[in-house]
């Protein structure tokens, strides 16, 4: 990443914090006991950061991967809604490939998925379907789609499933709009919360395919914005906190 660019990046970071700073609004909750060990103002920047974990993903890595992306894809856009249907077939083979998964009678397989979904996408009638927005759309300059869900660090086993199903229905879906599209619908996870060991994927293990629909913390960010992203994009948070730090203990000032 350009220095110029780690800038832009940086820049960005810090509108996307005080853009956060006008929304937030503490809990109104009465905590007598906590107020009086810890104190308001800390209570409140315990509460901000709850506050932003929750919605990190739309506040801060949408925004940045957006302004990452630009430079290395044709098409680069957030929170999009996708084809809004699926043949019935398609969705018949989506129920039998997730009923083989959870029943470990197949190994998840992005490629073998995809050419399943793809010989039935049009077959049938073509139902209306609501799915769930699309976190990060990327199409490169050879028109090779990649939609991204961004997730928590830490998702919950429960969910994986419905993950999974997600990201069959996106790929019957655009199927069903162009048969002969190349589709890559991927789980993004912005950074590794067991650094320096490696990311736990066991946990995703049976259901996803984890070579070819789980990005991680570099992958993710090397994939989005070119090799050394993720490496620069720290430092353009660190960057950033140092540059916001007065604002930030301004803000929580009014607290005490």
């Amino acid at each position: 990443m350009s220095l110029e660019r780690q800038l832009m990046i940086k820049e960005k970071i810090k509108d996307c914090m005080r853009a956060k700073f006008q929304s937030y609004s503490p809990e109104t909750r009465y905590m007598p006991f906590h107020y009086r060990l810890l104190g308001k103002d800390r209570m409140a920047l315990y509460s901000f950061i709850q506050s932003l974990n929750t919605t990190f993903g739309i506040s801060i890595y949408e925004p940045i991967a957006i302004t990452l992306a630009r430079e290395r894809f044709k098409v680069v856009e957030t929170q999009v809604k996708p084809f809004n249907e699926i043949s019935s077939e398609a969705h018949q083979r989506i129920q039998i490939i997730m009923n083989e998964l959870m029943a470990a009678n197949r190994e998840p397989n992005k490629f073998a998925e995809i050419e399943e979904i793809r010989e039935v996408c049009r077959n049938g009638i073509l139902n209306q379907v609501k799915l769930t927005q699309v976190d990060v759309w990327l199409e490169n300059r050879e028109g090779e789609l990649f939609l991204f869900d961004l997730k928590t660090v830490k998702p919950n086993k429960g969910n994986f499933e419905k993950f999974k199903q997600t990201l069959l229905e996106w790929s019957a879906a655009e199927l069903a709009r162009d048969p002969d599209a190349v589709v890559n619908a991927m789980i993004g996870i912005p950074y590794n919360p067991y650094e320096p060991e490696p990311y736990k994927r066991w946990t995703l293990k049976g259901m996803l395919d984890l070579d070819h629909q789980v990005l991680v913390a570099k992958e993710l960010w090397d994939f989005i914005g070119g090799e050394g992203t993720y490496t620069d994009l720290l430092d353009a948070f660190e960057m950033a906190g140092i540059e916001l730090r007065d604002e930030i203990d301004s803000y929580f000032e009014k607290f005490k």
